[in-house]
């Protein structure tokens, strides 16, 4: 059983993978967002990969819990990822995890370049470590 995670954002897609026992994440890749296909066609090579039997997105919803733009275009992303790879997608509230992930990075003394090129898939082992423990 491995499941993946995703911090989907306009310009990338901070991906994440569990452990086969599912009780770990780690972040394993940075998709820097081309073309709709492209981006479909990288996640199912991942997917394809590590033998993914579960997705989890994270939702970015807004502080008081409401769902703004950004959510509807995750939303949207995701359809079309169950669409195109057919493997069943929960949605991880993501509130903070990119905050967590940037002090998670200053406190390790990452320079600026560094801490941008992998703040997304440090965001994603987030999302998807707090999935882990839920479950």
């Amino acid at each position: 059983m491995r499941i993946l995670g995703l911090d989907i954002g306009d310009r990338t897609i901070g991906v994440a993978i569990s452990d086969p026992l599912g009780f770990t994440a780690q972040g394993i890749t940075t998709i820097r967002r081309k073309k709709e296909e492209i981006d479909l066609d990288e996640l199912k090579k991942i997917c394809d990969k590590y033998g993914v039997d579960t997705i989890v997105s994270g939702l970015p919803k807004n502080m008081n819990g409401t769902l703004g733009p950004q959510s509807q275009k995750v939303i949207d992303f995701c359809e079309k990822i169950k669409e195109h790879i057919n493997i069943p997608i929960k949605m991880w509230d993501e509130r903070l995890t990119t905050v967590a992930a940037t002090k998670a990075m200053l406190e390790a003394d990452l320079s600026r370049s560094k801490r941008k090129k992998i703040v997304d898939k440090i965001a994603a082992t987030y999302i998807l470590q707090g999935y882990l423990d839920s479950i």
